[in-house]
C-alpha cells in the first residue's frame, strides 16, 4: 500500500490532524479509514477519540500523557506496518422514495440537466456509493461515487429545516442523513432508515467504509417501514458486496 506522508495540524492543544492528502479519492479515503483501526488498535496512552474523514484523522489527545513529538513518533511506526484490510465491505440496500414531498428538488435537478425525473431517479440508483465518512451530525453519510451526469452545486440559499432521512446531491457528493437540520443540498428523496438511533445497538447502522445502494419505493409503502424503523428494526438489507 503506497503511504502518503502526513501533515500534522496542531488543533489546539489537545487535538491535532492528521492529514494524507487534499482531494475526495476513494484510495485516500480508504488510507485514512486503515490509519483510524490501526491507531485505534495501538491503544497508545494518551489517545482519547479518532475521527477519520475524506483525506485526514482529527485526533484527540491528552498532553499531559502524550506530547507531539512522541505522537508523531507513533503514528510513523503504525504507518510503516499499515496494511489495508481484505475484509469485502458490507452493501446496504437503502429503501427511498423519490420526488413529490419526499424529494422537493427532484423535478429541479431534472430540469436543470434537460432529462426526466424517471432518469434522475435511475442514475441515482444505479451507483454503488462508499460511505467515506459520518460528519456534519451524528449519523450523516457522506458518500463518494455520486453520478457526475446529475451533479448540480449546492444550493445558493440554504434552507433552514431539512426531514431526518433526506437523500441528497451536492456537487460530487450524495449524502443520506439521520435527522433533522439545516441543508444546502438537493434534496431527491427520503428513507425511513435510521442510520442514528442513540438507544438501539448499534447506535449507527451504516458505517464509514460501507456501500449503499439505493432502491425505490412507492410512497404508498412509507408508513409501514417508516413505523417500523421507529420501533429500531434496520429497514435496510445489508449483503456482503
Amino acid at each position: 500500500m503506497s503511504l502518503r506522508v502526513p501533515r500534522f495540524l496542531p488543533c489546539g492543544d489537545t487535538a491535532v490532524t492528521v492529514e494524507f492528502g487534499t482531494e475526495i479519492d476513494d484510495g485516500l479515503n480508504a488510507l485514512c479509514l486503515a490509519f483510524d483501526a490501526a491507531l485505534t488498535d495501538a491503544a497508545i496512552p494518551g489517545v482519547i477519540e479518532t475521527l477519520p474523514t475524506y483525506r485526514s484523522v482529527l485526533v484527540q489527545v491528552d498532553p499531559l500523557v502524550i506530547d507531539m513529538p512522541a505522537f508523531e513518533t507513533r503514528v510513523h511506526a503504525i504507518l510503516a506496518s499499515l496494511k489495508q484490510s481484505g475484509a469485502p465491505p458490507r452493501r446496504w440496500i437503502i429503501p427511498v422514495v423519490y420526488g413529490g414531498a419526499f424529494g422537493i428538488d427532484l423535478d429541479d435537478v431534472a430540469r436543470s440537466h434537460g432529462i426526466s425525473t424517471e432518469e434522475v431517479i435511475r442514475r441515482h440508483c444505479s451507483r454503488t456509493y462508499r460511505v467515506a465518512m459520518l460528519g456534519f451530525l451524528p449519523g450523516f453519510c457522506y458518500l463518494s461515487g455520486a453520478d457526475p451526469s446529475i451533479a448540480l452545486p449546492r444550493r445558493i440559499s440554504p434552507r433552514l429545516k431539512t426531514p431526518a432521512g433526506t437523500v441528497s446531491i451536492g456537487g460530487v457528493q450524495a449524502l443520506f442523513a439521520s435527522v433533522e437540520a439545516p441543508s444546502g443540498w438537493h434534496l431527491l428523496g427520503r428513507t425511513p432508515v435510521r442510520n442514528f438511533m442513540p438507544d438501539r445497538d448499534p447506535v449507527f447502522l451504516v458505517g464509514a467504509g460501507d456501500e449503499v445502494v439505493f432502491r425505490p419505493i412507492p410512497a404508498a409503502a412509507w408508513d409501514d417501514l417508516d413505523a417500523a424503523a421507529a420501533a429500531g428494526r434496520p429497514v435496510a438489507e445489508v449483503v456482503t458486496a
